[in-house]
């Protein structure tokens, strides 16, 4: 039971992940096809935003979060014996 409910969090926190890279490259082609002027900001809206995602990229704690909201699954409780 216990292997289960970490398969279906660990799933769970990749479903998250991949709904923080989907809205990172929504922004990124927002920025780039309406805000860009020139293909230079074009190429600066879009690498600065993939930058700005990775350095600002949310915690174990800020996904274990949404996943609870998103999903209803808790994180899986550390034993002492795992520690």
């Amino acid at each position: 039971m216990t292997e289960n409910t970490d398969n279906k969090y660990a799933l769970c926190s990749k479903k998250v992940w991949a709904i923080y890279v989907l809205i990172t490259v929504a922004i990124m082609i927002v920025l780039a096809t309406f805000v860009a002027q020139d293909n230079e900001e074009r190429l600066f809206y879009s690498l600065m935003m993939a930058a700005a995602s990775y350095v600002f990229r949310p915690t174990d704690k800020t996904i274990s979060k949404y996943v609870l909201r998103l999903f209803g699954v808790s994180p899986p409780v550390e034993s002492d014996a795992n520690k």
